[in-house]
């Protein structure tokens, strides 16, 4: 049910960003800048606001429950998906504990014997501190108030938000009334940067994960009214404000104050994390205490905010199975993920009663930045799979340049606090690995048993090492199945073949066990083919509601090396050629009389290889340019022409410019003595000259075969339309090789490997 309005997801934003960061942490941030704290806001604001737009497109794109978390699931292989939500779910519960945990540290000062004198110094029941309880209580009303709906959710955010927003605009409007009746105020700005760039880098370090709460504005997708417009609206709006107010209370609270002796920048910053109650206390009535409740009602907020948004990360990975699906239980009256929120709420009072929380919390702000940086590269992909499919409320400027920006922007961080916050990677990477451990043992199973299940299994008992897999094609079985037994005999490995039975979606799965007899029966001409060649083998069955799925599935499931599929199909399939986590070799060819086995006579009973006249031998041309697909070139070459049926010619890709000659050119002598005919070719800027001069070097070698990278000369085989004509023009079949690495991987060995050789 849509109950949350704009204004409603708006005060979640500023309660997610300001918490109790903008009294904590703007005092310490001024001891390590000075004036130029405010620069410091600024700078962070430009640099969050590039990942604020990749969560403003796919928050208007994609609304539902889960933000990031769903978005990386959408986007990026499938165990990112999982690490991502585990990681998300941990921060926030982690982010929310610490609110609670400064919520009571600030109630039980104002409760306890320096003040009102209404709780002793002893703790409850001589083993319990009154601070923890204060926070564990906390944590339970919001629980609670969560569970009654996000209706009672939102306006309870919005008055907590109000009444912070109050003590914000009482004390900036205190200090611009002390400054305006002193003339002299422009002096405590004199010396605008005391501590240099580094103390401005170190301020920007330590206050950078304040902006982000707009994470939580996502969260509430499924429940705001009309998010394609108001999500985008919220974290705009909300980030435009709470970075106008930090900077308004850093503002003041320098420029209002005149201490004796000492700058008011040093004044604040050597108080740390009272320095903006101590600064207050000069220009402000009762400035302690008004500072001090503004403190407490920010972490409510804050804690209302992190309730939500944790629960919502548990509610979306337990619908998609990441979790047990219990999680995503809806109350049957307030219509809010009730299991998931009381969970999240039962963890995160555990962690706030037992864990040492100033460790732990470091680590949250790596998370995120870790979190950010996939949800930046997800984004791209998105655009790549699905294209104009979406409905956008908005989309990112200067697309993909501004989500490659934030990347570098959220890695850079992350790597500062690496050297800065060591024990936060730490932690982080601990996390990490028992989420993945997690993943492999439990989680995934239950993913795949939903999604996509094995109805049949069948064929040799022992497997072998490497894995090669073939989607079944009912139209035509058998063509490609001579390419997987010619890998699988060079590789001394298994061929698997996968079936699926695919339903709509709004007929149960278990509707297409019915076919699973039928699929049985298809496999077997191909299973003679295998057993004849002695090629150990498996026949898959799978039933799901999309195709794609449960080849993933299949892939990460089985441990497969390498895809041998269609190369049309590949190409159209555009989530299963951006999320496949293997090496594919997509084969084009509408005519393929071609004959990949070694001849063989009965000689004693003995089957014996006899040699194939040169003359006889089908002419193979290699594409090579050195690129990151060139690997899977290479063996796909090598495989091929162990068959003893091919001469080989290699036609080397000069992507230098310059003049700088590939490695393989470089052994023109060495490839010579093994019978390799080489032609090298100088690729230009132009993609369909480019793809001329390719068709017009590859058909001096009159090609029976062609074997070429994915990318060629850094142009698209898939995607780039001069070199799909290109395939077009060649009257023979066409491998295309894909290997699979960490995208840019492959370039920074590259550039590593020049910058060695110089």
């Amino acid at each position: 049910m849509r109950t949350l309005s704009l204004m409603d997801i708006i005060m979640v934003g500023i309660a997610g960003m300001i918490g109790g960061a903008i009294f904590v942490l703007t005092g310490p941030a001024i001891g390590l800048a000075g004036d130029a704290v405010i620069i410091a806001f600024i700078l962070n604001a430009i640099i969050t606001l590039f990942t604020a737009m990749a969560y403003a497109e796919l928050g208007s794109a994609m609304p539902e429950a889960g933000g990031g978390y769903l978005w990386i699931r959408e986007g990026l292989p499938r165990p990112n998906a999982f690490i991502s939500g585990w990681m998300a779910w941990f921060a926030h519960i982690i982010a929310g504990s610490l609110y609670a945990v400064g919520f009571g540290a600030f109630m039980y000062y104002l409760l306890g014997p320096e003040v009102a004198g209404v709780l002793s110094e002893e703790p409850l029941l001589g083993i319990i501190p009154f601070d923890k309880v204060i926070a564990v209580v906390s944590i339970a009303a919001f629980t609670y108030i969560n569970i009654k709906g996000t209706s009672e959710t939102g306006k309870a955010g919005t008055i907590v938000t109000l009444i912070q927003l109050g003590t914000i605009f009482a004390l900036i409007g205190a200090g611009f009334w002390t400054m305006y009746n002193n003339p002299d105020w422009t002096t405590n700005f004199a010396d605008f940067m005391p501590t240099g760039v580094a103390g401005l880098v170190a301020a920007m370090g330590l206050t950078f994960i304040a902006f982000e709460g707009y994470e939580i504005i996502v969260q509430t997708g499924e429940e705001v009214k009309n998010p394609k417009k108001n999500i985008p609206r919220a974290i705009f709006i909300s980030l435009a404000i709470v970075v106008t107010l930090y900077c308004l209370v850093a503002f003041v609270s320098i420029g209002s104050i005149f201490p004796e002796g000492i700058a008011s920048w040093q004044f604040i910053g050597e108080n740390g994390e009272l320095g903006i109650m101590r600064a207050a206390e000069m220009f402000l009535p009762y400035g302690v205490f008004i500072v001090l409740g503004g403190g407490m009602v920010s972490t409510l907020a804050a804690l209302n905010a992190t309730t939500f948004s944790s629960a919502r990360v548990a509610f979306a990975m337990g619908r998609h199975y990441n979790l047990p699906h219990k999680l995503s239980s809806i109350h049957p009256v307030n219509r809010t993920p009730h299991v998931a929120i009381i969970i999240s709420g039962v963890i995160m009072a555990f962690v706030a009663y037992a864990l040492p929380l100033a460790d732990i919390a470091v680590a949250a702000g790596v998370i995120f930045l870790l979190l950010f940086t996939q949800v930046n590269i997800a984004v791209i992909t998105i655009r790549r799979i699905y294209g104009d499919k979406l409905s956008y409320g908005f989309k990112t400027p200067l697309f993909p340049a501004i989500p490659i920006i934030g990347i570098f922007l959220k890695l850079g961080l992350a790597l500062y606090l690496l050297v800065t916050q060591p024990l936060s990677w730490g932690i982080t990477v601990l996390w990490i690995l028992v989420g993945f451990a997690l993943y492999r043992m439990y989680t995934f199973k239950r993913e795949i048993q939903h999604y996509a299940p094995l109805v049949t299994s069948e064929g040799d008992l022992k497997r072998q090492d490497y894995r090669i897999l073939i989607p079944y094609t009912p139209e035509n079985p058998d063509r490609l199945i001579k390419y997987a037994i010619r890998i699988a005999k060079e590789t001394a490995g298994e061929v698997n073949i996968l079936r699926v039975i695919t339903v709509p979606h709004q007929t149960p799965l278990s509707a297409g066990v019915a076919f699973a007899d039928a699929a049985k029966r298809s496999f077997e001409p191909l299973e003679k083919m295998l057993d004849k060649e002695n090629i150990p083998n498996h026949y898959l069955v799978r039933v799901s509601h999309d195709a794609t799925e449960a080849i993933l599935a299949t892939i990460e499931e089985q441990k497969i090396d390498v895809l041998v599929t269609d190369f049309e199909t590949l190409r159209r399939d555009r989530k299963l050629l951006t999320l496949m986590t293997c090496k594919v070799l997509a084969i084009r060819a509408e005519n393929d009389a071609l004959e990949l086995e070694p001849e063989h006579v009965r000689i004693d009973a003995d089957l014996k290889s006899q040699a194939i006249p040169a003359g006889e031998k089908k002419n193979m041309v290699v594409v090579y340019d050195g690129g990151e697909h060139s690997d899977v070139v290479l063996k796909a070459t090598s495989w091929l022409e162990h068959s003893g049926r091919f001469k080989v010619g290699l036609l080397s890709i000069n992507r230098g410019g310059g003049g700088e000659r590939s490695s393989v050119t470089m052994q023109q002598d060495y490839l010579s003595q093994l019978g390799v005919e080489l032609k090298e070719v100088q690729l230009t800027e132009s993609s369909s000259k480019s793809a001329d001069i390719m068709l017009s070097a590859a058909s001096s070698f009159q090609p029976d075969l062609v074997v070429m990278g994915a990318t060629v000369g850094g142009f698209s085989v898939f995607n780039n339309p001069d070199f799909l004509a290109l395939l077009d023009q060649f009257n023979c079949p066409v491998i295309i090789a894909r290997g699979f690495t960490i995208p840019g991987v492959h370039r920074a060995k590259s550039l590593l490997m020049r910058a060695l050789r110089k």
